[in-house]
C-alpha cells in the first residue's frame, strides 16, 4: 500500500485531484498536509516498565489476558447492583461480577446503561468496580466514555458544558482546542474515569454525513491536525488517554456506521490529502489509543471488509506504514457497519485478525469472549498475538498511573468540576467560535434596548438561556416555544409566532439539523416569519448548513451547538457584545449541493 519513493512513516504527497463530485470540497485538493515525521512516542513499555509488564504478565492467565482485549458496558449505578440486561448480556447479574468473572480490560459509561447519575454516585461507581478488578486479578481497569463535549457528552452537571468540535474548528485556536482537552481529561479522572473516546479527527467534507458533522473540527485537513493534537495534549496532559477517531477517517459519508456499512470511496492519493494527516499529527503528539471506523475504503483493502476487520488498514496502514505502536481499540461491535459479514463470535476474532487490540461494546459479551477463546484453542490467534496486546493496554495503563493510585474521592469529586474557571472557558470559546455568515442588510449589532422575540428550536429553559443574556445586555427579550418533540415545531407553531413578532424589533430563531438539510416545519417557520414586517435573525444550534434552506432572513449565524455557552454566544453578537471571529471550519454547499454557497474561512466581521 505504500506509494512508490512515499517515505513509510508518512502518506504520499502526491497532489490530491480536485474532488469534482463536490464542489465545495475544491478548496482541499492541493495535496497532503506536511508533517513532522517523528515516531510514536507510546511504545508497549522501555526499561522499568518493561520489566513491570513482564511482572504482570506472568502472572496473569490465558483467560484474564483475553479478557483485557475486551471494554464492557455494564448496567446500573452500583457496582453491585443486579440489573437484568448484565444477565442477558455478559450471563453475570452485576457490573462487579462482569469484572470479577470476565476479567475485562475496561468499562466503558454511558447514561442509557444507568452509570451516570451524579459525580458522586459516578465516582463512587467507579471506586467499586476498581477494588473488584483489584480483588479478581490486580489489574486495574480503564473506564471510559464517549466524552466529546458538544453535542457529543457523557458526565452530567456540573460538568462544564463545552461548544463541541466544530465550535473549535471555527476559531482556530490551539489554545483553546488544548483548554478543552484539559477540561474533559480533568474533570474525567475526578470522577474516577480515565479515557475519553475524543477527539474526533475525521476531516468532515461531506455535508450530508449523518453521524460526523458538527462532532468533526472540519473539512480543512491540516486545521483538524493541528487542533486534534492540541486537544490530545490537553486531555493527557490532564493525565486522561485520548483516542483519535475514527481510522481511517469517517468525514466523507451520507451512510451512519451505526445502521449500515458506509463506502469511503476516496483514491489513496485523496486519503493521503485529506483523511490520514490528523491521524499522523495524532501520533506524532503520543496519543494512547486509536479509534477504528466500520468503513469500507477500497483503495486501502478492496475486500469488502470493514477498516475495523482489515488487516491492510490496521497492520498494514497503521502499524507498519504510519508506525503507530499505542492501543488500537474497535469501534463499538453493536453497530450494524461492523456485523454485516460476520456472526458476532466471528466479529472480535476477525478484528484481532486484522491488528485490533480492544474489542469495544460486544453486543454479548460471553460469546465475543468465547469466539475469541475458541480461536486461540484451535491456533488460529496465537497466544503471543493475544500478548502482544495486552502489553500495549498495560502500558497505557501503567502510563496513566493506574497502578499506582485508582480510587477517588467521591464525596469532593463534585466540587472540582465545572469551574467557574472551566465555565469562563468555555463561554470564551464558544464566543470565539459563533460565525456571522450573513447580513446583507447591515442590522447587526441591534440597538439598545431593542425588542426580540426569541423563538424555534429549543425548550423553554434553552430559549430563555438566550433571553437572560440579551437582557444582561441591554435588550428587551421574551421566548415562545414551539416544539411538540427535540425538534419538530407544533401544529399552527407558524401562525402562533407570527402572531408573536408583531410589535418586536426582530425575531431571533433557532434551527438545528443533524445533517444537510434541514426539518421541513424549522424551514417553514422560518420562512413565515421572514415573509413578515419583523426582520428575522437566523442562528444554527448544530450544523452550519442551515442557512442555505431557510430562505431569506435578514441575518444568520453559526453556533456549531447548542450548549449554554452557544445560546449566550448568539445573544452576544445580536447585542453587539461579543467580537465576531469565528470563521466556517466548512464549506456551505447551496441548497441543491451542486455548488459553493460560501467557502471555508467564511466569517463576517
Amino acid at each position: 500500500m505504500t506509494p512508490e519513493n512515499s517515505s513509510p512513516r508518512s502518506p504520499s504527497t502526491s497532489t490530491s485531484p480536485v474532488l469534482s463530485r463536490r464542489a465545495f470540497a475544491v478548496a482541499l485538493a492541493g495535496g497532503a498536509v506536511a508533517l513532522p515525521a517523528a515516531a510514536h512516542a507510546a511504545p508497549a513499555g522501555r526499561g522499568n516498565e518493561t520489566a513491570r509488564i513482564d511482572e504482570l504478565m506472568a502472572g496473569m492467565s490465558l483467560d484474564q489476558k483475553i479478557g483485557q482485549l475486551f471494554v464492557a458496558v455494564g448496567y446500573g449505578s452500583a457496582a453491585d447492583e443486579p440489573h437484568d440486561s448484565n444477565t442477558s448480556t455478559t450471563g453475570v447479574d452485576t457490573i462487579a461480577d462482569i469484572v470479577r468473572t470476565h476479567h475485562v480490560g475496561g468499562l466503558i459509561y454511558f447514561t442509557w446503561s444507568d452509570n451516570l447519575q451524579d459525580i458522586e454516585q459516578i465516582a463512587t461507581l467507579s471506586n467499586d468496580v476498581q477494588a473488584a478488578a483489584l480483588d479478581s486479578g490486580g489489574i486495574p481497569l480503564i473506564i471510559s466514555a464517549d466524552e466529546e463535549r458538544g453535542v457529543v457528552y457523557r458526565l452530567p452537571a456540573p460538568a462544564t458544558p463545552l461548544p463541541g468540535e466544530m465550535a473549535l474548528g471555527a476559531t482556530g485556536s490551539r489554545a483553546h482546542a488544548r483548554k478543552a482537552g484539559d477540561i474533559v481529561g480533568s474533570e474525567l479522572r475526578a470522577a474516577g474515569l480515565h479515557q475519553a473516546f475524543a477527539p474526533v479527527v475525521d476531516v468532515n467534507i461531506e455535508a450530508q454525513n449523518p453521524v460526523i458533522g458538527v462532532r468533526s473540527l472540519g473539512a480543512d485537513p491540516a486545521a483538524v491536525a493541528r487542533l486534534g493534537a492540541a486537544q490530545i495534549k490537553g486531555l493527557q496532559g490532564a493525565n486522561c488517554s485520548a483516542a483519535a477517531k475514527h481510522f481511517p477517517g469517517h468525514g466523507d459519508t451520507a451512510t451512519d456506521s451505526h445502521l449500515g456499512l458506509p463506502v469511503i470511496d476516496h483514491t489513496r492519493e485523496e486519503l493521503d490529502a485529506i483523511d490520514l494527516p490528523p491521524f499522523l499529527a495524532a501520533i506524532d503528539e503520543g496519543v494512547d489509543v486509536i479509534m477504528t471506523a466500520h468503513i469500507v475504503v477500497p483503495a486501502l483493502d478492496d475486500s469488502g471488509r470493514p477498516a475495523t476487520l482489515s488487516h491492510p488498514i490496521l497492520t498494514g496502514l497503521l502499524r507498519e506504514e504510519l508506525g503507530y505502536e499505542g492501543v488500537i481499540v474497535t469501534d463499538s461491535l453493536a453497530m450494524e457497519g461492523v456485523r454485516t459479514l460476520f456472526g458476532d463470535d466471528r466479529v472480535p476474532v476477525e478484528a484481532i485478525l486484522a491488528g485490533a487490540d480492544q474489542m469495544l461494546m460486544p453486543p454479548d459479551l460471553v460469546v465475543a469472549m468465547d469466539g475469541v477463546r475458541e480461536a486461540v484453542a484451535s491456533g488460529e490467534i496465537t497466544e503471543e498475538r493475544v500478548e502482544e496486546s495486552v502489553r500495549r493496554i498495560l502500558a497505557q495503563k501503567l502510563r496513566r498511573g493506574l497502578f499506582d493510585e485508582v480510587q477517588v474521592d467521591a464525596a469532593t469529586a463534585a466540587s472540582t468540576i465545572g469551574t467557574k474557571r472551566s465555565v469562563g472557558s468555555a463561554q470564551a470559546i464558544a464566543d470565539d467560535a459563533v460565525t456571522l455568515i450573513t447580513d446583507d442588510s447591515g442590522i447587526l449589532p441591534l440597538a439598545a434596548g431593542s425588542t426580540v422575540l426569541v423563538t424555534g428550536v429549543g425548550t423553554a429553559a434553552k430559549l430563555n438561556v438566550a433571553v437572560a443574556a440579551l437582557r444582561e445586555h441591554g435588550l428587551e427579550a421574551n421566548s415562545l416555544v414551539m416544539l411538540s418533540d427535540g425538534r419538530t415545531m407544533t401544529a399552527g407553531a407558524e401562525a402562533e409566532a407570527e402572531a408573536a413578532a408583531r410589535g418586536v424589533d426582530a425575531v431571533l430563531v433557532f434551527t438545528s439539523s443533524s445533517g444537510f438539510t434541514t426539518p421541513a416545519s424549522q424551514v417553514a417557520t422560518v420562512e413565515k416569519l421572514a415573509g413578515g414586517d419583523v426582520p428575522v435573525l437566523h442562528a444554527s444550534l448544530r450544523n452550519p448548513y442551515d442557512v442555505v434552506h431557510v430562505g431569506e432572513v435578514a441575518a444568520s449565524m453559526a453556533a456549531y451547538g447548542n450548549s449554554d455557552c452557544n445560546l449566550r454566544a448568539v445573544a452576544g453578537v445580536v447585542a453587539g457584545a461579543v467580537n465576531l471571529r469565528g470563521k466556517l471550519p466548512v464549506a456551505i454547499p447551496t441548497a441543491d449541493g451542486t455548488g459553493e454557497a460560501f467557502p471555508l474561512g467564511h466569517g463576517l466581521r
